[in-house]
C-alpha cells in the first residue's frame, strides 16, 4: 500500500508521530491509510536519514548513556574490591 501513498504524505505521517508525539493509529485513520501499514514505515524508516537535530540529540544521549554506563563500572570495580 505504500506505493500508492506519495512519498511526501508518508514522510508527514511519520514526521508528525516522531516528532509532534502524534499516535501513530490516529494520525493513519485521518489519511485513510492502514495503522499496520504505517508501524510498517516506521520499522523501516521512511525518511532517508535523520536531520541534524535528531542526530545532535542522538549524540547527547548516547555520551549521557556512556557516563552513567561508566560509572556503573566503576562502582562495580569498587565494590569487587571492597569483598576481597
Amino acid at each position: 500500500m505504500s506505493e500508492t501513498i506519495p512519498k511526501d504524505i508518508r514522510e508527514q505521517i511519520i514526521r508528525r508521530i516522531k516528532e509532534g508525539g502524534v499516535s501513530a493509529a490516529p494520525v493513519a485513520r485521518e489519511h485513510g491509510v492502514n495503522p499496520k501499514t504505517v508501524y510498517g514505515w516506521l520499522s523501516r524508516g521512511t525518511l532517508a536519514e535523520p536531520g541534524i537535530m535528531e542526530a545532535n540529540k542522538l549524540r547527547r544521549e548516547n555520551l549521557t548513556l556512556y557516563a552513567i554506563v561508566g560509572k556503573l563500572h566503576a562502582e562495580i570495580e569498587k565494590l569487587k574490591r571492597g569483598r576481597s
